[in-house]
């Protein structure tokens, strides 16, 4: 049995879909942190069959927005004095900058290097988001 020890200050993010933890690690660039960080992957879950799971050591700051985005289903717990004292419910963030690149040959974002990729969420129904500037929807493959 693999031992990762509590947290006494820190953030864990929990029931991540297993296998997207390192997409996270890097998105979140969490390698740049100068704290310790596990990445636990297909841990046992009763609710998923596996998980993928971070810890993260410490008073840090990450990007809600990301994490809504990867995967709104992921639990954010605040760790302080070994307990946790929040759980953050995430959400389809309405606009995302910097996380996903138009695919769109002919959008402004292919030929100018210095400007942000923006998309924005259309319809929370769908759950599609569309380049700001070219309106070219998101495909993920």
């Amino acid at each position: 049995m693999l031992n990762i020890d509590s947290l006494e200050k820190g953030i864990v993010l929990d029931h991540i879909r297993a296998g997207s933890s390192m997409k996270i690690y890097d998105l979140l660039h969490l390698a740049n942190l100068d704290c310790c960080v596990a990445v636990i992957k297909n841990a046992k879950s009763s609710k998923f069959g596996k998980k993928d799971i971070i810890k993260i050591e410490g008073a840090v700051d990450i990007d809600l927005d990301i994490l809504g985005f990867i995967d709104h289903d992921i639990t954010v717990n605040i760790i302080d004095n070994g307990k946790i004292i929040e759980k953050k419910q995430l959400v389809l963030p309405k606009v995302i900058k910097n996380v996903i690149r138009c695919k769109n040959p002919r959008c402004i974002t292919s030929v100018e290097e210095e400007i942000d990729h923006v998309f924005h969420l259309t319809d929370d129904h769908t759950q599609k988001y569309r380049c700001i500037y070219c309106e070219q929807e998101y495909q993920d493959k």
